[in-house]
């Protein structure tokens, strides 16, 4: 008889983890969502409520979690510095009493454990474009290191377990990704711009517009997540850039938006925050040999979906 994997993402009511049980629970597998509600929203997950191989847990990840699983997702951490800056202790805790907590149930289990890490550990990067080889420029003591040197710990943490207990991990550095289910006030430019858009607000944008990002489609994303779980060999553990290389500047995706939306919308300037990275662009060479890996989805049509999401969000409110 098959029996289907019992797979846990934490962070699964979140934007990326909604999308990601989906996606699970379309493949066959059984799965528990856990979630604190921090940044995020039962709503995401709503759609999968009724199917019987979908179970919601209320848990936060800094403290222990006895379960039964065979693949763990570790999705758990707020991603927008609204989210990560309002408790940054909290946020520091997530990253590494989280990984900490779930590479012990993963030990217990014997399961392989997923950490989605992030292009943050690059920091303020030198090099261009960034790959898993560089170590990074972070600022340890600045108002976003709560969110970088948080994910940097639970990567040491990770590779920690893998050798000193030969536990099964995989490490993705997730470059900005973007979707439906992005949280309207989140902070994250794509939502940001999208919102201001619809709303006829003015666009704001930090610096003088010229620093670039690279912009993940939703699906794409989890694709790869999957891939990276699933197609790899038990020895291969990363750290792998998940990411799309094609790379805008903030001021072309604002104009872009704009026009998408047919919005009225100004665009005005604001000084850059501290220590807000400069560019951003992932060098995929390994995801594309190791998972046979690319995005598909062009930013013109994924932000089509996505604004057509936030237009919808509207209307019901």
């Amino acid at each position: 008889m098959f029996l289907s994997k019992r797979v846990m993402v934490t962070g699964g009511a979140g934007f990326i983890g909604s999308h990601l049980c989906e996606a699970l629970l379309a493949q066959g597998a059984e799965v528990l969502c856990a979630d604190n509600y921090f940044c995020s929203t039962k709503s995401n997950v709503e759609h999968l409520r009724d199917n019987p191989r979908f179970e919601l847990l209320r848990h936060d990840v800094t403290f222990p979690l006895y379960v039964e699983v065979d693949e763990i997702y570790n999705l758990a951490c707020p991603a927008s510095p609204i989210h990560y800056q309002r408790d940054p202790v909290q946020t520091l805790k997530t990253s590494v009493h989280g990984a900490i907590n779930m590479l012990g149930l993963a030990k217990r289990v014997r399961a392989t454990i997923l950490q989605a890490s992030t292009s943050e550990v690059y920091g303020n990067p030198e090099r261009h474009p960034q790959k898993e080889e560089y170590w990074g420029n972070v600022n340890p003591i600045g108002p976003r290191a709560c969110y970088d040197e948080g994910k940097r710990a639970a990567e040491c943490l990770f590779f920690d377990y893998h050798r000193q207990h030969r536990l099964r991990v995989k490490i993705a550095r997730l470059f900005n990704t973007y979707g439906p289910r992005m949280h309207p006030n989140d902070g994250r430019v794509v939502s940001n711009f999208i919102v201001q858009a619809l709303q006829g607000k003015d666009i704001t944008i930090y610096g003088d517009g010229t620093q670039t990002r690279s912009f993940c489609y939703v699906s794409d994303m989890i694709r790869a997540l999957m891939s990276l779980m699933n197609d790899t060999p038990d020895t291969f553990t990363g750290p792998l850039n998940l990411g799309n290389p094609e790379e805008f500047t903030i001021l072309a995706l604002a104009t872009l938006i704009i026009d998408m939306t047919n919005s009225r919308s100004r665009i005005i300037f604001h000084p850059l925050p501290v220590d807000d990275p400069c560019r951003r662009r992932p060098d995929i060479s390994l995801a594309r040999e190791n998972l046979r890996w690319t995005p598909e989805v062009p930013l013109r049509e994924g932000l089509t979906s996505t604004i057509a999401y936030f237009e919808e969000l509207f209307r019901r409110q």
